[in-house]
């Protein structure tokens, strides 16, 4: 599905290694049993990094959500400055991984993508902050995709950043392989149904980039086709915006079906829309269609096919 092997940045503890402030972990199952199947795993511990050893003293973030420091909870050691060092230092080394996206740690006041607890100075917390490693890398890489590990739980979250992903690997592989404007158009081409079921205005001004594609150098071309497209593929995809993209698929072929085959493709679809069925089943009658009529345009939109379909997410969604 891309030309360059899937990387992909995760907090240590996840992948099963002994590296909490407990000296334990939190190995999730479907990062390393499934989606590890798929991807190479680059892994990182900001803590056990920066030399605080394993175990260490619990901490937390202590300020304000924008500048908190990281404190150790019982003796009030300062962290603050070694995460920093390490972070920046890391941050160097990934920025040569060639990374597709990051699984994040929740809650972890260096790896906490959201959410993460902040006390202020009175000792109350709030859910405002940002684990001090997770904001630097947000900083770095604003375009590659991020997610936390206890959000991977939800099937729409799930499916979504993982389609972010690959489409990201594959604007890298875009980048890499020395753009050109036809290959921008290409690209678009190929991903339209795709953005147009996460976001019909970026779908739409990425349209109007491409048009004038002639106006604009290759490399500033992709940078700037990046950015929002990335933007786009953000905004999660629904329900009504899939029933949108299936209709307008649903179109290029309607005037071939059979009265009776063109019903059941309607009624599919509408069960999909009342929650009655998944989206793999509309998609896989479509699918058929599209094979059996030869309709290429469709046949290679990534729509159909976003991520491999041993994962199964569109059963879910």
């Amino acid at each position: 599905m891309t030309a360059a092997p899937l990387r992909l940045g995760i907090s240590r503890c996840l992948l099963g290694e002994a590296v909490r402030f407990d000296g334990g972990h939190k190995r999730d199952a479907f990062l390393t049993d499934v989606l590890g199947r798929y991807v190479e795993w680059v892994p990182v511990c900001p803590e056990v990094e920066a030399g605080l050893g394993t175990p260490r003293e619990a901490m937390r973030l202590i300020g304000t959500p924008q500048q908190p420091r990281l404190v150790a909870i019982k003796n009030g050691q300062d962290h603050t400055r070694a995460m920093e060092v390490m972070a920046a230092k890391r941050l160097d080394d990934l920025a040569g991984s060639d990374l597709s996206g990051f699984v994040f740690k929740k809650d972890s006041p260096s790896c906490g993508v959201e959410r993460v607890r902040t006390y202020n100075e009175h000792g109350m917390p709030g859910r405002k902050g940002v684990g001090l490693f997770a904001r630097a890398f947000l900083g770095r890489f604003p375009l590659t995709p991020v997610e936390e590990e206890g959000r991977l739980c939800d099937p729409l979250l799930r499916e979504n950043f993982i389609a972010r992903v690959f489409c990201y690997r594959r604007w890298q592989d875009l980048m890499n392989s020395g753009a050109t404007r036809q290959g921008v158009v290409r690209f678009h081409t190929d991903h339209k149904y795709l953005l147009l079921a996460h976001s019909a205005p970026h779908y739409r001004q990425l349209g109007r980039l491409v048009a004038r594609v002639n106006e604009y150098r290759p490399k500033d071309l992709v940078l700037q086709y990046g950015e929002l497209f990335m933007q786009a593929l953000a905004v999660r995809a629904t329900v009504r915006k899939h029933v949108n993209v299936l209709q307008h698929i649903l179109g290029h072929f309607k005037e071939r079906l059979e009265a009776q085959e063109k019903a059941e493709l309607l009624g599919v679809i509408e069960d999909y829309h009342q929650g009655l069925t998944p989206l793999i089943v509309p998609l896989t009658l479509i699918k058929h269609y599209v094979q059996i009529f030869d309709v290429q345009y469709i046949r290679e939109q990534v729509y159909l096919n976003p991520h491999p379909k041993e994962l199964m997410l569109r059963n879910h969604v």
